[in-house]
């Protein structure tokens, strides 16, 4: 499977599940961490801890892929999976307000 067409199926996911302003942001160009972060938020602990099981059940399913690594699953306000290439992102709102991981790699790349 693709990079960008990992992304797009988990945003695919995440739509699917109710998730709440998805973004697919790339950041290729900006850190050797990923190519693309995808953002998401959900409204509640439970939601989000749905939001991300769908996101790991459903790409174990149907494509074998499973994640490198998980965090915050305990917590259930920012839940991180790595898929290497492809960070995803589940936030509590206030979480996601507080962080801004948006406005941070959304930052215009620096001139040389």
């Amino acid at each position: 499977m693709e990079i960008k067409e990992l992304a797009d199926k988990i945003v695919e996911i995440l739509d699917n599940k109710k998730g709440v302003d998805i973004e697919l942001i790339p950041v290729s160009e900006k850190t050797v961490l990923a190519d693309y972060f995808v953002i998401c938020s959900g409204t509640s602990s439970t939601h989000i801890k749905a939001l991300a099981d769908e996101v790991e059940y459903m790409l174990k399913r149907d494509y074998d892929v499973t994640p490198d690594h998980i965090e915050g699953r305990e917590s259930g306000r920012w839940i991180l999976l790595d898929y290497k290439d492809v960070v995803v992102h589940v936030f509590h709102p206030e979480e996601r307000a507080n962080y801004n991981l948006e406005k941070l790699w959304a930052m215009k790349k620096v001139e040389e």
